[in-house]
């Protein structure tokens, strides 16, 4: 099965986190070990929005803001790929092109984010599209998706299975802004509805959870 995964950065990088990002090294030599074909998209979480915060201050245009944060997002997936040994690239992808040249390697693809102005989200969704794949996983700081934000309603359920068109009326901000933070980015819903592109979103904090999501058990929330 060709899977892309994306793991959030508010689990690998917020604060940054060697022991999780071992375990995802492991669980990826797993699935690899069970055949599937891999593209890895890494955020860089609050690590990023630091950095982004900094570059607003210096006065850095809000592109650039998004150059930093993409640097980040590939310290992560070098990191990552490194970890990977044999399995990694010595050379993280910066277009959705490359990624896919790269994935005909045998080789676990890497990577974080590529231009300015789209999120590590959108770039999953694109390698997904691009590649073919079968499964987008998205490995969250949430155990699904919920009807509110949970962090701030403790009245928010979690929704188990949904549709793309269901989750636009779930979001609360439809543009991009360099370190926007939300369950699933707009514009990545846009193409994988395009494409019909299974969809589950889990909680990163558990590796496994991935894992079970291309078992195609029953965890966080699924879109089709």
């Amino acid at each position: 099965m060709r899977v892309v995964i994306r793991i959030g950065g508010s689990v690998v990088a917020s604060p940054p986190n060697p022991e999780i990002i071992s375990r995802y090294a492991d669980l990826l030599r797993e699935l690899k070990k069970k055949g599937h074909e891999l593209v890895v998209v890494v955020g860089g979480g609050s690590l990023a929005r630091d950095f982004i915060k900094i570059a607003r201050a210096i006065g850095l245009s809000e592109s650039d803001q998004d150059k930093i944060a993409i640097n980040v997002s590939r310290l992560f997936a070098q990191l990552l790929a490194m970890k990977l040994g044999d399995l990694g690239l010595e050379r993280i992808p910066t277009s959705v092109d490359e990624a896919a040249e790269r994935l005909e390697t045998d080789k676990i693809v890497a990577m974080g984010g590529i231009k300015p102005g789209m999120t590590t989200d959108a770039v999953a969704a694109m390698v997904a599209e691009r590649i073919r794949a079968e499964l987008l996983v998205k490995a969250t700081d949430q155990d699904g998706i919920y009807t509110k934000d949970p962090k701030k309603h403790p009245d928010a359920k979690k929704i188990d299975k949904l549709s793309f068109d269901d989750l636009f009326q779930l979001f609360e901000q439809n543009k991009h802004k360099a370190g926007i933070h939300q369950i699933l980015d707009p514009e990545a819903v846009r193409i994988l509805q395009k494409e019909r592109t299974k969809t589950v979103v889990v909680n990163g904090f558990k590796p496994e959870n991935i894992l079970l999501a291309v078992k195609e058990e029953k965890i966080g929330t699924t879109i089709e």
